[in-house]
């Protein structure tokens, strides 16, 4: 149990380092990301590669990329020169 956390948060690292959000997201995120994702990556991808602690590190990865990646559309941060001001009259 304990190693597949670590090896998630190691997958949830990666992931954020690929899509340059890894700054964004604290070790919890890092570990829910890394396990989602193995989950998701070998759903779409297979079990193929190395695997560490059950999970296939290739898929995994490329799923946690595919789960923060979504989760950023959905809940990052918008630019603030896309918000329109209204100024009152």
């Amino acid at each position: 149990m304990l190693w597949s956390i670590i090896v998630g948060g190691f997958i949830g690292f990666l992931a954020g380092a690929i899509t340059n959000k890894g700054g964004a997201m604290g070790i919890i995120a890092n570990v829910v990301a890394g396990l989602i994702g193995s989950s998701v990556g070998q759903s779409l991808f297979g079990s193929w590669g190395p695997s560490l602690a059950g999970m296939s590190l290739i898929p995994s990865v490329l799923g946690a990329v595919i789960v923060v990646a979504v989760v950023s559309f959905f809940f990052g941060k918008r630019d603030s020169h896309l918000l329109i001001k209204v100024d009152s009259i």
